[in-house]
């Protein structure tokens, strides 16, 4: 299994639809102000996250159970700048579209500019023959509220590609978040 570089993440996206909307360089700057950067890096893509998001509340003072998780413990919430209560979390989607291959497995980091500022970007893998709008949780580890900023940089996805495809794909087995689009919640 080995890395993928630029070049071929250009390909793919090209030749297979892997990554819609692509951006094929890096983008930093919009409306002439600096944002957090989104498109293809060197070994990964920059993922941006859409203008969804659903807020972690505790109102109704609730346990989270990943088998029967109750969806009025969040608060839906659409805008340009989601504010992350302290200590606390945030669901949103990108904004690009993916179609893994069947030989590729894909694995999201979450940006620097975040985790320095206590904001963690947790996702699943991608696995092979997955596709969907990706559902990512930002943690805010610390005790003040935080931004997460829509249609800028959240996550860098890394490609790894197989030298042999593998014998059951996430599309055989029927996944349950196969073609996901918008914000998805837990399935059991």
């Amino acid at each position: 299994m080995s890395i993928k570089s630029d070049n071929w993440i250009r390909r793919m996206a090209r030749e297979h639809r892997m990554i819609e909307p692509f951006e094929p360089g890096q983008v930093r700057e919009a409306n002439g102000q600096r944002i957090v950067s989104y498109g293809t890096s060197s070994y990964g893509y920059d993922v941006r996250c859409a203008d969804e998001f659903k807020i972690f509340t505790n109102i109704n003072s609730t346990i989270v159970d990943p088998k029967n998780f109750d969806a009025k413990s969040f608060v839906d919430f659409s805008g340009a700048v989601c504010i992350i209560p302290p200590n606390s979390f945030a669901l949103a989607r990108t904004v690009e579209y993916f179609r893994i291959p069947r030989n590729v497995l894909v694995v999201a980091v979450g940006k620097s500019s975040y985790a320095r500022c206590g904001i963690v970007c947790n996702v699943t893998p991608l696995e092979p023959e997955w596709e969907g709008n990706v559902t990512l949780e930002f943690s805010n580890t610390t005790p003040l509220p935080a931004r997460i900023y829509a249609n800028e940089g959240v996550a860098q996805m890394l490609f790894f590609e197989s030298d042999e495809v593998c014998a059951t794909s996430y599309r055989d087995r029927g996944g349950k978040y196969q073609g996901q689009r918008g914000v998805t919640l837990p399935k059991t």
